[in-house]
């Protein structure tokens, strides 16, 4: 009889088989169609990928002068793998480095740490942003350190040795930029401060790949498939400024020597027209290799010219700020053009007093803001703050708050620099904690004439000026005009109105008419244009700063200014004179020879700044 016994574990057997070899055939696939990782081992083996970095986008001004572009700068990269046999001796003589840095150097480099998504199987960044002079030796030699090579980057070049703050610089990024961003690898450069830094994402472009064949040995063999598989780098976009590079050079010559800040807007556009910021330095300083310790010698100064103090700077905007008063009183019914205060010589009532300079009383509005009295403005105030009709001063100072927020103070304006101060504007909370609810218009009567509390940054003040020019809105002031030709966002376009008629801002423009013609501007008076202004004086532990806040032609205004010098005393000691020949600069395009030797004079004064002072 036939046993069947066996012909039941033949089929197992082969049931067996089929599996087994079903598996391998789908780990085959698995392996060579969708897990990439054993393609991408063996890709590495024989390929290499290096990065092709795009250019740079290049700035303009608004004159079409290229004011920011790029020059050839070499990276030494290495190959951890790749180092063999290496004479560190040669190799840092070649590259003017010690020993030393070497090994620090080459520690960072693996420290995972520090170097985030490091593998000794990819290229790193030795040493970044070198000149042609710098590697020249180097290229020479290169044969001889294997695992090291070269990559050609650019490096930023300036055509002119001034606009260091508002344009900005580029750095090696750091572990948290890197992080932050999967665009980064270390070694990599990034914009620091400024347009740079600001406007990163436009001007950076982006990163190529070029697809190289390697040998056995690691060697490079030539382009793989001849190209078909590499990326182009597509280039940064050019970005068009607002800034007149030829303006920003005459503010930084006028203030040389000095403290202090210029700020120029055009009001119908809200573009920067200049941007300074004293003590400056020339922005090739934090280019290129050498860029660490040029900062740490900047850094080290005790004028601190890193500080850009047109954005970050606070100050006590001091009588510049009575305009903003003025409309506020007359929007509120406090005043109008017929009322009048006395000023003995300042403010006094009820045993405090606020000093003024000697003219003559009772005064209306448009000869107060001419000769900048100290008294009318707060009688105003006191008066506002008491009014019955808000209730109690929380209610009232709430109200005149909420004006100056709406004129552009105590918060950031929006211009697309980074860094910006807000300033600071009190509000009632802020009293009722420092004086236990019992305050009144006397207590804070500072508020009247721009010190105490209130402090604004010079753009806040040329923002004031642009708002007064434009007889009731202002548009964020911005520093880049287009990208590409293309215009920028639209909180750059749009208007933004302030809750005061038109009819009283021009009784202000009329005051600040009748500054420049007989008040406290008479020096930037000009027979071609008519110039509206408004001093400043602001108090100081020790002395003044002078403040200058205007704008011109008064009835199609080109250029609205401010002005602040640090120390420099009386507003009409540097503020008035300074804002004169930038705006007859702006709008004449050039300077008569009057005017030149103006600008001589002024450059060549020296404040003496006490560290007490700085």
């Amino acid at each position: 009889m036939k046993s069947h016994r066996f012909d039941n574990r033949k089929y197992s057997i082969g049931l067996m088989v089929v599996s087994v070899v079903l598996l391998y055939i789908i780990r085959l696939v698995q392996i060579q169609l969708i897990d990439t990782r054993y393609r991408n081992s063996a890709d590495n083996n024989a390929l290499y990928y290096r990065t092709v970095y795009p250019t740079r986008g290049v700035i303009y001004d608004r004159q079409g002068r290229m004011i920011v572009s790029n020059q050839p700068s070499f990276d030494v990269t290495v190959v951890m793998r790749n180092i063999r046999n290496l004479d560190t001796l040669a190799f840092c003589q070649s590259l003017d480095i010690t020993q030393e840095f070497f090994d620090t150097r080459m520690a960072d480099i693996r420290n995972r740490r520090k170097n985030p998504g490091y593998s000794p199987y990819t290229e790193q960044t030795f040493l970044a942003q070198l000149s042609f002079e710098e590697i020249s030796e180097f290229r020479e030699k290169m044969y001889r350190f294997n695992g090291f090579g070269i990559t050609q980057r650019q490096q930023r070049k300036y055509s002119y040795e001034a606009g260091a703050h508002l344009l900005g610089d580029l750095g090696e990024v750091s572990k948290s930029e890197i992080e932050g961003d999967s665009w980064y690898v270390q070694g990599d450069v990034i914009g620091k401060q400024g347009v740079e830094k600001y406007y990163e994402s436009q001007l950076r472009g982006e990163k190529g790949t070029e697809v190289l064949l390697k040998d056995a040995y690691g060697r490079i063999q030539g382009s793989y498939y001849n190209g078909e598989f590499d990326k182009e780098a597509v280039p940064g976009r050019n970005l068009t400024l607002g800034l007149d590079i030829e303006l920003q050079m005459l503010g930084e010559k006028l203030m040389q020597n000095k403290i202090g800040s210029i700020v120029a807007i055009e009001p119908k556009t809200g573009e920067i027209l200049c941007m300074v910021s004293a003590p400056s330095f020339n922005p090739s300083e934090l280019s290129g290799r050498h860029r660490g310790e040029h900062y740490q010698e900047l850094q080290a100064r005790p004028d601190k010219p890193l500080l850009n103090r047109p954005i970050q700077g606070t100050y006590p905007p001091g009588s510049t700020f009575k305009t903003s008063q003025a409309l506020t009183f007359l929007q509120e019914g406090i005043i109008d053009t017929e009322t009048k205060y006395t000023c003995n010589d300042g403010f006094s009532f009820r045993g405090l007093r606020v000093g003024c300079h000697s003219h003559s009383s009772p005064l209306s509005l448009n000869f107060a803001i001419a000769t900048s009295c100290n008294g009318y403005f707060c009688w105003g105030y006191y008066y506002m703050i008491g009014a019955s009709k808000y209730g109690s001063p929380q209610n009232a100072l709430t109200v005149w708050k909420d004006y100056m927020v709406d004129m552009g103070f105590g918060y950031t304006l929006g211009v697309d620099l980074p860094g910006e101060a807000r300033g600071m504007i009190p509000n009632s909370d802020y009293y009722d904690r420092h004086y236990n609810r019992s305050w009144n218009g006397l207590t804070t009567i500072s508020n009247a004439i721009g010190q105490g509390e209130v402090t604004l940054t010079p753009l806040q003040i040329a923002n004031l000026g642009a708002t007064i020019a434009n007889r009731g809105y202002y548009i964020t002031p911005h520093v880049v005009r287009s990208v590409d030709g293309e215009d920028t966002d639209t909180a750059y376009t749009n208007r933004h109105y302030v809750n005061v008629d038109k009819e009283n801002y021009e009784i202000v423009v009329q005051g600040m008419r009748q500054s420049v013609i007989d008040g406290t501007c008479r020096a930037a008076n000009n027979r071609d244009y008519l110039v509206c202004g408004k001093t400043g004086t602001a108090q100081n532990r020790g002395i003044d700063h002078s403040v200058f806040m205007g704008f011109a032609p008064m009835e199609d205004p080109k250029i609205a200014i401010a002005v602040y010098v640090e120390n420099g005393g009386f507003g009409a000691v540097y503020g008035v004179p300074i804002g004169a020949l930038m705006m007859e600069q702006y709008i004449n395009g050039s300077l008569s020879e009057a005017s030149q030797r103006k600008v001589e004079d002024y450059s060549s004064r020296v404040i003496d700044y006490g560290e007490e002072e700085r």
